[in-house]
Order: structure tokens, then C-alpha cells, then sequence
């Protein structure tokens, strides 16, 4: 585990063991690895809200048995699946993606413009099964390389100087804005706070490695930085940042749509997980629930224009 999570209980590890196997089953044994990240893990109870799983598997043809799942997953990294999961009388919610090995070290390197991939996994996860110990590395290379590409993107859009627990609070609160949420505001910060040491951490191990002059030194007990990036990297940034979160918000609403069709009742867990993180009770009418395709859209958009979404 990473710094900063919550034990998991022995109940909990045995659930999630046999959950992992049985997607591996579900998709073939094309599953070449499991990660683990969200509330979830920060909580340690797995067993409340909804376990966020993203399975790395070998391509998308060897992990579907119906190749319009595999099209779909090609056109538009990633698949997003809803399994519960009976143990020991407890019930276990999990959301699970489902993404290439080549998609997820491409999504997480600077190859990437839209920060889905890299700005998720720039926040810690853990590994929950690795085939072997190459695909264990690769993973955890990948994870590494989404940090650093969040400072990459991130650092020029923010102070010169400061703590490093501003630095990540700022640059994860920047790749939430380009998604459509509807998580209370906060969220970065929360990261920030719950994993300082881990993001002090990686800041040292990726100092050499950036692009730009990072230098770090220690004031009243916290870690601070000091950045030396050209004005002209900073206009820049800043107006990809923009150019991101349109894009981005665009792409949530596609992935949205998408999951209506990959999920099993799929409107009803998007009313689920929207009153869930907003606290406000949302009722689908019973039109939209039997004709998602001709309703939903200005069900949504009259969601956006209430504040349900950001």
C-alpha cells in the first residue's frame, strides 16, 4: 500500500481477491493487471460506496467475447463496467475500466493532451494483482510517468513559489476541472492532505527528470519549490489548460453515454452516484429509463443548468 491509506481488513483483501479472479474469468484471462485507487482505498472500507478498479489487460479483442465492446473500447479508452459482489453476507459495489496496457502507458505519458488518464493516476493506487513481476514494473512506471505529467502540464499554469503540498493540491485540482463532476469542490485538497508524504516523495524522485528547473528546499518544517519555467511555456499552458477542459468535458459526456450501454441498468447507477456525491435526490423519469437515446439529453442538461454537474 501507499502512504496514506487506510488499512484494508482481512475480509476486505479476501473480497477483493476474489473479485480480481473473477474478472479475470469475465475477461478471459486477458487481465494483465488490477489497480485500486479512489475513496475506497483511502477509507479502507471497500464494502462502502463503490470500489474504483481499472483493469489493464493484454488488448481489447482478447478481453471481449463481442467485438462491438472491443470497437467501443479502441475508439474511446476506457470500457467502464458495474459488478456487485456477495462475500460473507456483505455486498461489494465496484466500477471497474477496463484499458489496454499500450492505452494506459500511452494515456498516462505526455503523448496524451486530455488528462483522464494521467491526472487520475497521478493520485495513488495500488496494485492488486500483477500477472508477473515485468507487468508489475511496467505499471508502476506508468504511475510514475502520470505524476510526471501532471507537473509537466500542471507547474505552468501555477505559482513559482510555494509548498509542495500547494504545488499538487493546485495541479490535481486543475485535471478535476477538466472532467465533467459532480463531486463536491475540495477533493484536491483532500488528496493533497491525506497523501503529503507520498507527493513529497515523487516531487524528489522526479526533480531531475522534469523539463523545467525545479528546485526544493525545506522552510518552517514544509517542503517548498521554486520553479524557473519562460514566461512563453506559461502563456501556453495556460491556454491549453482551456482548450482541455472543453475537451475533457466533452469526452465525459461521451464516456457517460458510453457507460449507459456497458452497465447494466446504467441510468439508474448515474442517479445513484449523482445523488450520492451532490446530496440531492435525482428522480429519472420513466421516459428517459425507457427511451435513454431520445431523453436523456436534455435530462442532463437540465441536471448541468441545476449545478448537478461541473
Amino acid at each position: 500500500m501507499t502512504d496514506g491509506f487506510a488499512p484494508l481488513e482481512s475480509d476486505a483483501t479476501t473480497a477483493l481477491a476474489q473479485l480480481v479472479q473473477q474478472l479475470r474469468e469475465t475477461h478471459r484471462d486477458a487481465i494483465s493487471g488490477v489497480l485500486l485507487y479512489g475513496s475506497c482505498l483511502r477509507s479502507g472500507d471497500v464494502f462502502d460506496g463503490l470500489v474504483d478498479l481499472y483493469l489493464v489487460c493484454d488488448g481489447y479483442r482478447a478481453a471481449y467475447a463481442r467485438s462491438g465492446l472491443a470497437l467501443s473500447n479502441w475508439l474511446l479508452p476506457p470500457n467502464v463496467f458495474y459488478i456487485e459482489f456477495e462475500h460473507a453476507g456483505r455486498t461489494l459495489r465496484s466500477k471497474y475500466a477496463v484499458i489496454s496496457m499500450a492505452d494506459f502507458r500511452k494515456g498516462c505519458s505526455t503523448r496524451t493532451f486530455e488528462s483522464y488518464v494521467w491526472g487520475r493516476f497521478a493520485q495513488p493506487a495500488a496494485i492488486l494483482y500483477a500477472r508477473d513481476p515485468s507487468t508489475r514494473v511496467a505499471i508502476e512506471q506508468c504511475l510514475l510517468t502520470a505524476s510526471s505529467t501532471l507537473l509537466e502540464r500542471a507547474a505552468p499554469c501555477l505559482q513559482a513559489t510555494g509548498t509542495v503540498h500547494a504545488l499538487w493540491r493546485d495541479a490535481l485540482a486543475l485535471s478535476y476541472g477538466s472532467e465533467l463532476r459532480a463531486e463536491r469542490g475540495g477533493r484536491a485538497a483532500e488528496l493533497a492532505d491525506a497523501f503529503l508524504s507520498h507527493y513529497e516523495n515523487t516531487t524528489r524522485q522526479l526533480q531531475a527528470e522534469l523539463s523545467f528547473s525545479l528546485d526544493l528546499y525545506t522552510q518552517q518544517g514544509e517542503l517548498h519549490y521554486q520553479s524557473d519555467i519562460a514566461r512563453s511555456r506559461r502563456a501556453i499552458s495556460k491556454l491549453a489548460w482551456r482548450l482541455r477542459r472543453g475537451q475533457g468535458k466533452l469526452f465525459s459526456v461521451l464516456r457517460l453515454l458510453k457507460g449507459l450501454f456497458t452497465f447494466d441498468g446504467g441510468i439508474d447507477y448515474v442517479a445513484w452516484k449523482l445523488t450520492r456525491h451532490t446530496g440531492q435526490q435525482i428522480v429519472v423519469p420513466e421516459r428517459v429509463r425507457r427511451f435513454p437515446l431520445l431523453f436523456m439529453w436534455g435530462f442532463f442538461w437540465r441536471l448541468y443548468r441545476q449545478g448537478v454537474f461541473r
